[in-house]
């Protein structure tokens, strides 16, 4: 297992992360994974067994109960509190309540204070803001988190589905403001969904934040067990539950190529595709989710994938975005610029 560092810290996180969403099934998580705490105590066992130092789960997977199993399945697997990095997510309801859901400062007080008790811990290592709050402002926001980290209840602060000019926002509060920064992104990003590429990751390599990977195989469409009509193997996620959304004619595209690579190298489909994103500079780590020990092994195996310079640029191509303003105009105007030193940045 190779580890990076999240973003510009010093900690050092598994490049495969442990993604707890299929811990628990209580009501719409059920589409998604049901998994009981002997199943989940061995699927966390096994993914520290084989390195992983890095689990991820929130505060809303089913209903609480995913940070219930995970923290129990840690305490079960024997290891010290302090060789793993735990991170979970606070923002979706919670409750009925007006208030029970945001980045309020309020929400995040008691949210926080939800999940070490669910979690049976006392601190969290990564605390996150699971989505966009269009109400509270940023820099209520980054000053609660400053706060948490102060009083040692959580050590890192990440946020989840912002885009780049909040995140930038973000980031600047905090330099002028001397307050905790952001550490790292949660985002959606695979072969098939490349859009992050256009305006976050630029962002995230020049301000030294982390990207953590969810749904790298996108929702399972990636694994290689769809048809191009959407059918798949009973009971498969997205046969129930189709998302995220998805350009399917490009996704199938490359799939074909990533089938032949697998051939050729005697792998699934699923740890090419993983593989293909572990390439990126700009990612820290990829979070998987697993229902069995078996499909755990198989998709930790993918960091092990080296694909050559031909594969990622056959892959490259199939799966490359259209062109889109400013991005066009930006790479016409700067070739002619980079050309001009001997090493362009």
């Amino acid at each position: 297992m190779r580890y990076n560092t999240l973003g510009g810290t010093g900690l050092l996180v598994s490049e495969i992360c442990l993604g707890t969403m299929t811990f628990g099934g209580q009501g719409f998580w059920t589409a998604i994974g049901s998994l009981d705490q002997s199943v989940a105590d061995s699927i966390v066992a096994g993914a520290l067994d084989k390195g992983v130092n890095f689990i991820d789960t929130a505060d809303v997977y089913s209903e609480g109960l995913s940070e219930q199993i995970t923290g129990a399945a840690i305490r079960n697997s024997g290891r010290a509190r302090s060789d793993v990095v735990l991170a979970t997510k606070v923002f979706g309801a919670v409750g009925k309540g007006v208030n029970d859901r945001g980045a309020s400062r309020g929400h995040i007080m008691d949210g926080v204070k939800a999940s070490l008790k669910r979690l049976g811990t006392d601190y969290i290592d990564l605390y996150q803001i699971h989505g966009t709050d269009p109400v509270t402002p940023i820099e209520e926001t980054v000053r609660a988190l400053d706060d948490l980290v102060r009083d040692g209840l959580i050590r890192y602060v990440g946020v989840s589905n912002w885009p780049a000019w909040r995140i930038m926002k973000a980031l600047g509060i905090a330099d002028r403001l001397g307050l905790d920064r952001i550490a790292s992104l949660q985002a959606y990003y695979t072969i098939a969904g490349r859009d992050l590429e256009r305006d976050i990751a630029p962002l995230l390599l020049a301000e030294k934040v982390g990207l953590m990977v969810w749904s790298p195989l996108a929702g399972g469409l990636l694994s290689g067990k769809y048809n191009r009509d959407g059918s798949g193997p009973e009971g498969a996620r997205r046969v129930s539950f189709d998302f995220p959304p998805v350009n399917k004619d490009r996704a199938f595209d490359a799939v074909d190529v990533m089938a032949e690579i697998a051939k050729e190298k005697g792998v699934s489909v699923a740890r090419i595709a993983l593989a293909y994103v572990l390439h990126k500079p700009f990612v820290s780590s990829v979070i998987i989710g697993a229902k069995s020990v078996e499909q755990l092994d198989d998709n930790i195996a993918a960091s092990e994938v080296v694909l050559s310079a031909d594969e990622l640029s056959r892959l490259d191509a199939v799966s490359a975005l259209p062109a889109e303003y400013p991005g066009w105009m930006l790479e016409r105007q700067g070739n002619e610029r980079s050309a001009s030193v001997a090493k362009p940045r």
